[in-house]
């Protein structure tokens, strides 16, 4: 059985693919990039961005040497990213407080 499939009607597995993928998803929206077509930009936390992404990063250094190359390279392209869209985010003009 492949991760994510359900098991005989108990609760589906979830992967280390999956819980980074989370993670990231959580951070796009906390980063004010994941609002989706139709959807209103959620507004940017980028406090709580950067702990999410704290978070993936320690993740990292703690499974290091325990992921499959395939998991190194997600986690490390998610990571990337992330830091880049959180340097966009950070120096963007603020609007003005009302």
């Amino acid at each position: 059985m492949s991760p994510g499939e359900e098991s005989g009607g108990a609760d589906p597995v979830v992967g280390f693919t999956a819980f980074v993928l989370s993670l990231s998803e959580a951070a796009l929206q906390q980063l004010g990039c994941s609002g989706g077509p139709g959807k209103a930009e959620p507004t940017p936390d980028l406090r709580l961005a950067q702990q999410t992404i704290d978070l993936l990063a320690m993740l990292q250094e703690k499974t290091r040497g325990n992921l499959t190359p395939i998991e190194e390279k997600l986690l490390g392209s998610i990571l990337y990213d992330l830091r880049m869209r959180f340097v966009e985010c950070a120096q963007a003009p603020q609007p003005p407080a009302e």
